[in-house]
């Protein structure tokens, strides 16, 4: 689960990589260390993402807190 206590464990590395939660929700880190809350979804059996918000940016302390209400589980 991408908790804030995970989610502030992230480490930059050299290249991007993908963390995953669960239902095509993921993190997104960058080598610059900023991070990226993505959700991947299938449509007409072509793969989709949209972008949700960057982490740190809303005001909650839970990165999954400040997502749209459309998204939280």
């Amino acid at each position: 689960m991408l908790t804030d206590a995970a989610l502030k464990a992230l480490k930059p590395q050299e290249k991007i990589y993908k963390v995953t939660d669960r239902d095509g929700m993921y993190v997104r880190v960058a080598p610059s260390g900023s991070l990226s809350f993505r959700l991947d979804y299938r449509l007409n059996g072509r793969r989709e993402t949209v972008y949700l918000g960057k982490y740190g940016s809303g005001p909650s302390s839970d990165g999954l807190g400040s997502l749209p209400h459309g998204c939280q589980r």
